[in-house]
């Protein structure tokens, strides 16, 4: 066996060296955090690093899953629907009454919740939040697509208790989550995102290291300012070549085999053929992000009017009861504003 380490320095006196070692069945990953009086090892390997999971909607279940197959845990879980934890706990997972409860069980802690607030307060409410219970050299991995200033706030809050975070939010929905091929923009400590990187990977296709806290964020934002773009874009297309009388399975086949095929037309158009609204991603979510990003143009004095023009059509999805279905029900803004809907198909 063989360990390739290398160092970091913390704001406190702590010294930290993460390594791996690999042999025939398994790799292992280790922190080791040295103070003046004291020594003290953290495996980060399956069925020994304690992890923890805060958020267990329509895709945190099933990349939590993930993990749990490829071995990690023990596994300790919170949802304030507990219900949508149950999947985990029938895999053995524990329940946990808060997010601090939670994290003073667990080496890592991963928070998929839904708004900047949330996230705020499942990490850094001081009565109640996973800084308050984590050990020193722990580590909190916000999967969140949140504020990058909040990002940078928590790296703070974290580094000057002697632990670590990262924001990572990921893209590629519900059905991401289930294959596990999903997109990981990462920002925070190199060093934490190395050593935990396999973790990432249990339900990550796609991992994307960007420099310091926030970052990930940043990256996140301007995908999802593409993502608008192209929403917008296939329901447009869709309208026009119904309104053009074209036999819209034969325009779809086509247009997917060439130029304007894209992850959003792949994966949203079968669904609004169907008629089906489910949420792989929630509208309001998706509001959520554009209005961050407008905020993050408005403080960079930058002009993006057609993610303007986005946050204004999914704005009128909301305010017509559409807040809790998924992006591709945007459809239905189109079809109203040209008094047509579209044929269902099978």
């Amino acid at each position: 066996m063989q360990r390739i380490g290398y160092s970091v320095l913390q704001p406190t006196r702590a010294l930290v060296f993460l390594g791996w070692r690999r042999s025939c069945s398994s790799t292992e990953f280790r922190f080791f955090s040295t103070q003046a009086t004291e020594s003290q090892s953290m495996e980060v390997i399956p069925g020994k690093t304690n992890i923890g999971w805060i958020g267990t909607g329509v895709m945190g279940v099933h990349m939590a899953r993930h993990c749990m197959d490829k071995g990690y845990g023990p596994f300790y879980v919170y949802n304030r629907t507990i219900q949508k934890a149950q999947p985990l706990v029938e895999k053995g997972a524990t329940v946990c009454k808060s997010p601090k409860e939670l994290a003073q069980h667990c080496d890592i802690v991963f928070t998929m919740v839904g708004y900047p607030h949330d996230v705020r307060q499942v990490i850094l409410d001081e009565s109640s939040g996973v800084l308050a219970g984590l050990k020193k050299g722990g580590v909190v991995i916000d999967l969140t697509t949140s504020e990058p200033s909040l990002a940078k706030e928590i790296s703070d809050e974290a580094s000057s208790q002697g632990k670590y975070s990262l924001d990572a939010p990921v893209t590629g929905g519900d059905v991401g989550a289930k294959n596990g091929t999903l997109v990981i923009f990462v920002g925070g400590s190199q060093s934490a995102y190395e050593s935990v990187s396999p973790l990432l990977g249990c339900f990550g296709k796609t991992i994307k290291y960007f420099g310091e806290a926030g970052s990930g964020q940043h990256a996140k934002l301007a995908n999802q300012i593409t993502i608008a773009s192209n929403m917008i874009g296939m329901c447009e297309g869709l309208i026009y070549a119904f309104k053009a009388g074209l036999n819209l399975e034969t325009y779809l086949s086509a247009i997917l085999s060439g130029g304007a095929a894209s992850f959003s037309l792949q994966a949203y158009s079968p669904r609004i053929m169907k008629r089906d609204m489910a949420p792989g991603f929630y509208v309001e979510h998706f509001v959520k992000d554009l209005g961050i990003a407008l905020a993050e143009c408005q403080r960079m004095r930058i002009s993006l009017p057609g993610l303007a023009l986005a946050q204004q059509l999914y704005v009128s999805l909301m305010a017509n009861g559409g807040a809790k279905k998924g992006t591709q029900a945007l459809i239905e803004t189109l079809e109203s504003l040209n008094g047509c809907q579209l044929p269902k198909m099978s």
